[in-house]
């Protein structure tokens, strides 16, 4: 099933490389904080935020702003429970379960309201609750194919139907094994494969289905391309899904809460989902709870390539740590780096928005929130899963809530996720470049903030502004720009900037601003000013209402005219007289 809405592309709704065979040959990439080939790799183990390298604060609102969404958001909570996951390199310093696994027996859908269970029959989120991950499991149907591609046994650029002769019919004789992995393969977002009553007639929906769009010319994301690659990965290793995930990523792993069809006993530990009923659900089967929610998932038998795999949070950070790890974890090895890399590079650079790895998200502010960079990889589920990695920072968070209890109707978007993202994205400190403090913008939304200096004689000409600064905002919607007033500040022109930073070429910035992803490092400003004999210069970080990133830093700020100091911020005369509305001193 996919994440919100058929039809419509998900982020409508929240808002160079080849490898033929088994052959990878990967464009230059920023480099994955990856273990070594050989060796042991690092595992988890549950510590401080200060052991990790995080902000406790940050941390501490990340729970807080979680425990908001169990409330009315708008209308009704967003989730019954959840459990939050967070931390960096090898320590998880954030491990916690909010409200109830198990609540309600039960949708009114006249009353519009739950039907709980008894108090005594109602159980509350534990760090080990085990979740239906919906859609996340596409993340391990994902690895295993390109575990296959390693071993020569797959091709990316292979057509599907070169395996399964069936499904080349109706036009999908071209669609590639790297098309169903970046959905781009045309397949419309789902069919009802329910509906046919044998297992047969399912495949025959798969083989008579024709593309929506013509193979490789639109970005569409469909359960199909999943569910079509679960059925490459039987046919080349004579395997069932639910065989080679246990034999290939969570034997290995140590992820012995990770299955398909988790069994009877199992079931007071698993949050329980939705009263499924026609017409909100494509099937009558009343609570679901210890079996895979999603209708084609659970007529395929629980196991199926889009959606049916169970976990817990822990299980899941390892995974995420696996991948951080580049590919090993502890002395296991599930892929080599240059795997992990093709997973977490961007195919779908035709499709600006809809950045796409092998089966890895990429970029995605509407759930990642601040944590998404270009390097940034996750997936969501519709049952309220997610997992987020940020190689840059070696962090992972991961969000497990039952959001479709009782009712999926009750929620919609995906803020609970992006108030995680944001706090997890603050946890990790940003440091000065000079001295003990940096002038920072904040991170909220629909916002401006602006530093100013103070009215500065430059009429003799030459003058120059020179400065450290930092920024990670969402592309072209959130904005650092530099300014200047030359009427007592009643209008602002734009002041065009160089930044420069180690082993870069110097990049101008002639509209005065700033805008996506700059490396999560500080850059050396310099900008000539216009000769004035009362200059007005400021900073404005304007956002929109949807997402934010990471924010900006402005450090070190210094005005020269010849060999003349007109401002230094150093001086605490001088940095007094800055006027910051909306920015803070933050030492992080």
């Amino acid at each position: 099933m996919t994440d919100d809405n058929a039809g419509m592309t998900r982020r409508q709704l929240g808002r160079g490389v080849m490898a033929l065979g088994g052959a990878l040959a990967l464009a230059p990439l920023p480099a994955v904080p990856a273990a070594a080939a050989t060796g042991r790799a690092g595992t988890l183990r549950h510590g401080s935020p200060e052991r990790a390298g995080l902000l406790s604060s940050a941390l501490r609102r990340l729970v807080t702003d979680a425990e908001a969404f169990l409330g009315p958001s708008p209308q009704h909570p967003w989730y019954a429970g959840a459990v939050l996951l967070a931390g960096r390199g090898g320590t998880v310093a954030l491990h916690e379960p909010i409200g109830m696994a198990v609540r309600y027996q039960a949708y009114d859908e006249k009353a519009d309201t739950g039907v709980e269970f008894p108090a005594d029959q109602q159980i509350p989120m534990a760090e080990d609750t085990v979740f239906d991950l919906a859609s996340v499991s596409k993340l391990f149907t994902s690895i295993l194919a390109v575990q296959q591609i390693e071993r020569g046994r797959l091709g990316l650029e292979a057509t599907v139907a070169s395996y399964l002769p069936d499904f080349g019919r109706a036009g999908k004789q071209d669609i590639t094994i790297r098309q169903l992995l970046t959905h781009t393969s045309g397949f419309r977002a789902w069919i009802p494969l329910y509906s046919a009553p044998t297992h047969e007639g399912k495949l025959q929906l798969i083989w008579d289905e024709a593309p929506l769009n013509p193979p490789g010319s639109t970005y569409l994301y469909s359960d199909l391309n999943l569910i079509s690659l679960q059925l490459v990965l039987q046919k080349i290793t004579g395997r069932t899904l639910d065989t080679l995930l246990h034999d290939e990523i969570t034997g290995p792993l140590g992820m012995e809460h990770t299955r398909y069809n988790p069994p009877a006993s199992w079931k007071p530990r698993i949050a329980a989902t939705e009263d499924a009923r026609t017409p909100w659900s494509g099937l009558d089967r009343g609570l679901v709870w210890g079996e895979v929610h999603d209708e084609n998932a659970f007529s395929l038998g629980g196991v199926a390539g889009h959606a049916g795999v169970f976990s817990t949070a822990w299980d899941l950070a390892v995974l995420g740590r696996t991948l951080l790890n580049g590919g090993s974890y502890g002395r296991a090895r599930i892929l080599t780096p240059d795997s992990v890399e093709l997973m977490f590079t961007d195919f779908n650079t035709a499709f600006p928005g809809d950045e796409h790895g092998l089966g890895f998200e990429l970029y995605q502010h509407w759930y990642m929130g601040a944590m998404a960079t270009p390097r940034t990889a996750g997936h969501t589920g519709f049952t309220g899963t997610s997992l987020v990695l940020d190689p840059t920072t070696d962090s992972f968070l991961v969000v497990l809530g039952n959001s479709v209890h009782p009712v999926r109707t009750w929620r919609s978007g995906s803020a609970p996720r992006v108030a995680a993202g944001n706090n997890m994205a603050r946890a990790v400190p940003v440091r000065p470049a000079h001295g003990r403090t940096a002038w920072f913008s904040g991170m909220a939304s629909a916002t401006t903030a602006t530093l100013a200096l103070p009215a500065l004689d430059t009429a003799r000409g030459a003058a120059r502004l020179t400065c450290a600064v930092w920024w990670d905002t969402e592309p072209a919607a959130d904005v650092l720009a530099l300014e200047a007033s030359t009427d007592e500040g009643a209008t602002w022109e734009p002041l065009p900037f160089t930044t420069a930073r180690k082993g870069d070429a110097d990049e101008e910035h002639p509209a005065g601003t700033a805008t996506g992803w700059s490396g999560r490092t500080w850059h050396r400003l310099t900008a000539p000013l216009p000769a004035d004999p009362a200059l007005r210069v400021r900073w404005r970080y304007t956002t929109d209402r949807l997402y934010v990133g990471r924010g900006a830093y402005v450090d070190g700020l210094r005005v020269e005219r010849a060999h003349r100091v007109l401002f230094d911020e150093s001086r605490p005369a001088d940095a007094a007289r800055l006027t910051a509305n909306g920015w803070t001193a933050s030492a992080d």
